[in-house]
């Protein structure tokens, strides 16, 4: 039985260091630069994980020792089984984090593949708010503030990927009687945004700075 150690972020970095790689493959004749960025690609995978056994270091290794677009492919389906998904959660669990709103409108949990979640959000459309749940430390954290597109491209605070933007502000107590605000730049699209992160260093920045 596969043993699941590989997080989407750290996927989403094996996807981009294969796709770079490929690309390389196919436009550069150099052995020397080839063989180089073989040992780049293989070394930014492995060091995007703080820990790792022989057996799993040697199964990422692999990509460094590929030539056709079929190898890859097969290398990122062979990847799968070993997916650690996003922590199961519940409706009622999800309820419990935004107690002031009664009338929480959930997607459909059941249709979300959670192999390839790295926090999960939704847009709720009547009342312009976004909802993010992030598990951190053993437990789910929460935060809801509202959403206004800027139909503007620029980099998402979360995955740094060029894109639609939405300004994501956040209404945080700063005392006993004085409420701030927080807002950032972020993906329009959290699908996406969840395909393209890489470090959710920014990400868990953001939601402990409103959270505390």
């Amino acid at each position: 039985m596969s043993t699941p150690f590989i997080r989407n972020h750290q996927y989403n970095i094996i996807k981009k260091q294969a796709e770079f790689l490929q690309k390389t493959l196919r436009t550069v004749a150099d052995r020397s630069v080839l063989e180089t960025v073989r040992y780049r690609a293989a070394t930014n995978i492995i060091e995007a994980f703080p820990y790792l056994t022989e057996d799993q270091q040697q199964m990422l290794e692999q990509i460094s020792s590929f030539e056709t677009a079929y190898d890859f492919q097969r290398y990122l389906s062979g990847l799968e089984p070993y997916l650690e998904p996003f922590p199961p959660i519940t409706l009622k669990q999800i309820q419990k984090l935004f107690p002031k709103n009664k009338k929480l409108k959930v997607p459909d949990l059941q249709s979300i593949d959670f192999r390839y979640v790295t926090y999960l959000s939704w847009v709720d459309i009547a009342t312009n708010k976004l909802y993010i749940v992030y598990p951190f430390e053993g437990q789910f954290i929460g935060i809801e503030g509202r959403i206004t597109p800027t139909y503007k491209k620029g980099y998402c605070l979360f995955c740094n990927r060029h894109q639609e933007l939405a300004f994501f502000t956040v209404r945080t107590k700063a005392s006993l009687d004085n409420y701030s605000s927080i807002g950032q730049y972020v993906c329009m699209e959290n699908h996406g945004c969840n395909q393209s992160i890489t470090d959710t260093g920014s990400l868990e920045k953001f939601i402990l700075s409103v959270c505390k």
